[in-house]
């Protein structure tokens, strides 16, 4: 994936736990990019129950500590919390559609135990899965 140099943010970086450096643009861009191709073979394989930091960075072709910087200074996240958004984004619409379970949903999602996918819902969303269902994806206030 190709980005302009303007969607770069500035990012500044420790050195020597004293005194900041600037990030060079090359790097910045480069992290950038990472972290878009990232972002796409998530939302691809958000389902698999095994996807995870190091199956992504194998299959973008870079190192774990690569893509965990590239989160961070690119991103403002991390990859765990961007992979729990993408999954319960996913998990919200099948749920407003109605014609799966919870518990197909949650496998769907990529969670093994529809209680480990409820919970996350829960803290997510703010209201369990089927509660969400119920009221056909809007939550009560």
């Amino acid at each position: 994936m190709t980005i302009g140099i303007s969607r770069i943010p500035l990012i500044r970086a420790r050195f020597q736990g004293v005194s900041r450096v600037e990030v060079r643009d090359s790097t910045l861009h480069r992290r950038s990019e990472l972290y878009f191709d990232a972002l796409e073979v998530m939302r691809r394989d958000y389902s698999n129950e095994e996807l995870c930091l190091t199956r992504v960075a194998r299959q973008i072709a870079t190192s774990r500590r690569q893509l965990q910087r590239s989160f961070s200074e690119a991103g403002g996240t991390s990859f765990r919390r961007e992979l729990q958004r993408i999954r319960m984004s996913r998990a919200a619409d099948l749920l407003h559609d109605g014609r799966m379970s919870v518990q197909e949903v949650a496998a769907a999602v990529g969670y093994r135990q529809a209680a480990q996918f409820a919970k996350a819902f829960r803290r997510s969303h703010g209201a369990p899965p089927s509660s969400f269902r119920r009221t056909n994806g809007r939550l009560a206030a």
